[in-house]
């Protein structure tokens, strides 16, 4: 519960393309409005630490989102994306499966606060 608000949190532990099926499946289950959706994701076209908060959008070609689309029919689900950045001297598979540098993990607790923030304000 948060501010009276009942909360359902998921983590699909399927591979990120397939993460539709674990997301239609929660929606299903308890009949949850998809526009009462708000799904989480990385963004390695933004800088790391960068949050952006869209009510609807297209999946930006990131595979989980374009899954989650397809499975619950619409790309009218709200999405918080945070940004991972981009190596270009790794694959992608690689660099976004890849350890945060120690830099990096210097700007979690921000980068965590102001995601929690956004979540707060979809609510």
């Amino acid at each position: 519960m948060f501010k009276w608000e009942k909360i359902i949190l998921l983590k699909p532990m399927t591979y990120m393309n397939l993460s539709g099926e674990s997301v239609v499946s929660l929606v299903n289950f308890y009949k949850i409005p998809k526009e009462d959706t708000l799904v989480l994701s990385d963004d390695i076209d933004m800088d790391f630490g960068k949050i952006r908060l869209r009510e609807k959008g297209s999946s930006g070609g990131q595979n989980g989102l374009k899954s989650i689309a397809q499975h619950l029919g619409t790309e009218e689900f709200a999405r918080l994306k945070i940004g991972i950045g981009r190596d270009n001297r790794y694959n992608v598979a690689d660099w976004v499966l890849s350890k945060f540098s120690d830099e990096e993990k210097k700007g979690l607790e921000e980068v965590f606060m102001e995601g929690c923030a956004n979540v707060e304000k979809w609510l």
